[in-house]
């Protein structure tokens, strides 16, 4: 219904003027009220919704490029690789890689941050599904055989990440970073073990990861080496150190 004076009326109460759409008349209380431009609010709406998804579109695109990368950085190493020399050994152009990252500091740390996520996770899994000290033990065991018998490339490029740390400012955060997330799984295991066996743990996390982890080194070296023994002799020498952290019996030689 058209009233005089350019006012429609939209329900009872609310008169719209056209003159001026954002005006409304509220016959109830005898005002002008300013309405809310809806489509506006909805486009305003819309594009925030576009700006918070762009950096996490960013972000993923990242994460694909640097695991599909890993290869190729493992194979190469830190010392013999640059972005152009990662796509010409990869199905990524220059273009797309310098785009998404910075330069190749920048996308070795990615790749193996995101490696190592992984690794730790995996070990959380072996922690969580456990039900006793003898399985826990034998499956952490076990997952680093396995990972050392399929995937010694990659092990490899982070200890190799870990020694530039001492001479590149521009890895020691990340690297430290890494480092303290494989003690904090470390130490989750260790901890579960005590709590299946029934032994308090007396010594620093730093103690116990650097235990073993200086065990997964050497033989890494060793099994880059192409020592066919050097996975079953690590796995027996953690059982003992293991054994000892928690301040119980030695396993047999």
């Amino acid at each position: 219904m058209i009233l005089g004076a350019g006012l429609t009326v939209v329900k009872k109460s609310l008169v719209k003027c056209q003159a001026t759409p954002a005006m409304w008349y509220d016959a109830t209380h005898g005002r002008l009220v300013i309405a809310r431009r809806r489509g506006r609010h909805r486009m305003s709406n819309t594009m925030e919704r576009v700006s918070r998804s762009q950096p996490d579109k960013f972000s993923q695109r990242r994460a694909e490029l640097g695991a599909a990368a890993l290869q190729t950085l493992a194979s190469l190493g830190y010392a013999r690789t640059s972005l152009r020399e990662i796509a010409q050994n990869s199905e990524f152009s220059h273009g797309v890689l310098h785009y998404y990252f910075k330069d190749k500091v920048d996308l070795i740390l990615c790749s193996v941050r995101q490696y190592k996520a992984v690794c730790v996770k995996r070990y959380d899994e072996v922690v969580a599904t456990a039900t006793t000290f003898d399985e826990l033990l034998d499956g952490f065991l076990a997952a680093l055989g396995e990972t050392l018998r399929t995937e010694a490339a990659q092990h490899r490029l982070w200890y190799d990440l870990r020694s530039q740390s001492l001479f590149e400012d521009a890895f020691r955060a990340d690297v430290a970073e890494i480092d303290k997330s494989l003690e904090r799984m470390i130490w989750r295991v260790m901890t579960r073990l005590a709590e299946l066996g029934g032994q308090p743990l007396t010594l620093p996390p730093s103690v116990a990861y650097a235990a073993l982890d200086g065990l997964f080194q050497q033989c890494l070296l060793k099994h880059l080496a192409r020592d066919k023994r050097a996975i079953s002799t690590m796995q027996k020498h953690a059982r003992v150190a293991i054994l000892q952290l928690l301040g119980g019996p030695q396993a047999p030689p």
